[in-house]
């Protein structure tokens, strides 16, 4: 069988392009036993892909030059050698990204195929949804009427950070890029306000207007001028839990700017960095807990969905441009 696959064709040097990718015909193997044939349902494209396309040593490896991109992907099993898995069963797993592929049935895991939200496992059920939940109650450990500031609140995770805030009785004011996004964020997921960062003369200022008590926990998703404003802003034991940092994913030489030592130190606050795979052995405790929140309505959730194959480059990209509300997810028949 002839596929189509998405290859890195070089390392961006800043943001991503098109001349980034190389769509390429590829023939599959014969199915040996032990593997699945599978077909891709959706794939996930997230912001810390991006450093994976660099050749630097980080938590995980890079993606190889010439290779095919992986990710996460939900596909429809076409062909079977294994016990575990039959054809048309769902399943998800690091796959790449290619039509058609042939994976070991050791590592993936079968979704319910009845699941009317399947897609929901790419993200507020699967990393996404750990991620919030692990990071702000695990780090953050957040209590009744405490302030909880979010950046990048109306991405996949963010828009999770602040409604868990908001069940466990927390003042929550999320930070986006559009009016649109401020206003889906305190009138479909409850924030208390929200701040549009393009528009914000004085980002410090505008935090400290909607944040009058100070603040007492920051779940940081982009760093930068942002993260240095929140911080300025913090009270004394406040917990900085730090996510992700995507305002500085295409920077070609490292940043400068506000150190937060001098603010840590007189506010005796905790700053740190986490990875949702730090919590794998509690996966089972945080799904569970995210799908009864989901199930008795204290949830929303939100997806931009993009459909075509050939898309997936271009829904990459636009993460970087905040094309996204929710999960970024590529769709194809």
């Amino acid at each position: 069988m002839t596929t189509k696959q998405i290859v890195l064709d070089s390392r961006p040097k800043g943001m991503p392009t098109l001349a980034n990718f190389r769509f390429e015909d590829y023939e599959l193997p014969d199915l040996q036993a032990g593997k699945v044939l599978l077909k891709g349902f959706y794939y996930s494209v997230d912001p810390y892909m991006r450093g994976r396309m660099s050749d630097a040593k980080s938590y995980v490896p890079p993606l190889q030059v010439g290779k095919p991109i992986e990710g996460s992907v939900i596909a429809r099993v076409i062909e079977s050698k294994t016990d575990s898995f039959t054809k048309n069963d769902l399943v998800m797993g690091m796959l790449p990204w290619s039509r058609e592929f042939i994976a070991e049935g050791k590592g993936l895991q079968k979704i319910d195929s009845l699941d009317k939200h399947v897609s929901y496992h790419l993200g507020i059920l699967g990393m996404t949804g750990l991620t919030a939940y692990f990071g702000l109650l695990d780090i953050g450990q957040p209590k009744s009427a405490e302030t909880v500031v979010v950046s990048g609140a109306a991405g996949a995770v963010g828009m999770v950070v602040g409604q868990i805030a908001k069940i466990k009785g927390c003042h929550v004011i999320g930070i986006a890029g559009s009016e649109e996004k401020i206003k889906l964020l305190k009138e479909e997921f409850g924030f208390d306000g929200a701040i549009n960062y393009k528009q914000a003369v004085d980002i410090k200022a505008a935090i400290a207007e909607l944040c009058p008590d100070g603040v007492d926990i920051y779940f940081d998703n982009v760093g930068g001028e942002i993260s240095d404003a929140v911080i300025a802003n913090i009270n004394k034991g406040a917990r900085i839990i730090i996510c992700g940092q995507i305002s500085s994913y295409n920077d070609n030489k490292a940043a400068t700017g506000i150190r937060p030592q001098s603010a840590l130190l007189r506010k005796s606050a905790l700053m740190q960095g986490f990875l949702v795979s730090n919590y794998i052995s509690r996966f089972p405790e945080g799904v569970l807990q995210l799908s009864e929140w989901l199930s008795a309505g204290k949830l929303n959730y939100r997806e931009t969905i993009i459909k075509g194959f050939e898309r997936l480059p271009d829904a990459f990209i636009s993460l970087f441009e905040g094309g996204n509300t929710g999960k970024m997810l590529v769709e194809i028949e």
